[in-house]
């Protein structure tokens, strides 16, 4: 079973840094996404980053699609750099994701979802210091 878990935490990570490569595309101007219009203007119209800021926004999301897929890897290879590497990334795609809410509302959740269990995974039903997080 924890075996399973494992691997599904695993593909889950790597298909969230896969979904950021359709930011990172859109954004880019690279392919027309019909569900993720280019734009230039986020928080709901509120912050106008113009088109060289939204150039770097897409950049931004790249970086967090490499980095879910790296950090997937790393933790299904039980590589020791895979936790602080995740809460980085994470918090990345939670700024991007919360930016664009609009039409990211759901990659706001999965981020939020990541950070609980990252930081309550190490103490689920256990009295040890020792992570209960599949690692």
């Amino acid at each position: 079973m924890k075996s399973f878990l494992h691997w599904g935490a695993g593909i889950i990570l790597a298909l969230h840094g896969l979904i950021h490569l359709l930011g990172f595309a859109a954004y880019l101007r690279l392919v027309t996404v019909a569900t993720l219009p280019y734009k230039t203007t986020f928080l709901n119209g509120r912050l106008d980053l113009g088109v060289v800021g939204t150039s770097v926004f897409g950049l931004a999301w790249g970086v967090a699609a490499l980095g879910f897929v790296l950090v997937a890897a790393a933790f299904l290879l039980r590589w020791g750099w895979w936790r602080p590497t995740l809460i980085a990334v994470t918090l990345l795609s939670l700024v991007l994701t919360i930016l664009d809410a609009g039409v990211a509302f759901a990659g706001v959740a999965v981020n939020i979802m990541i950070l609980l269990a990252l930081w309550f995974g190490p103490y689920r039903g256990s009295t040890s210091s020792q992570s209960k997080f599949p690692a």
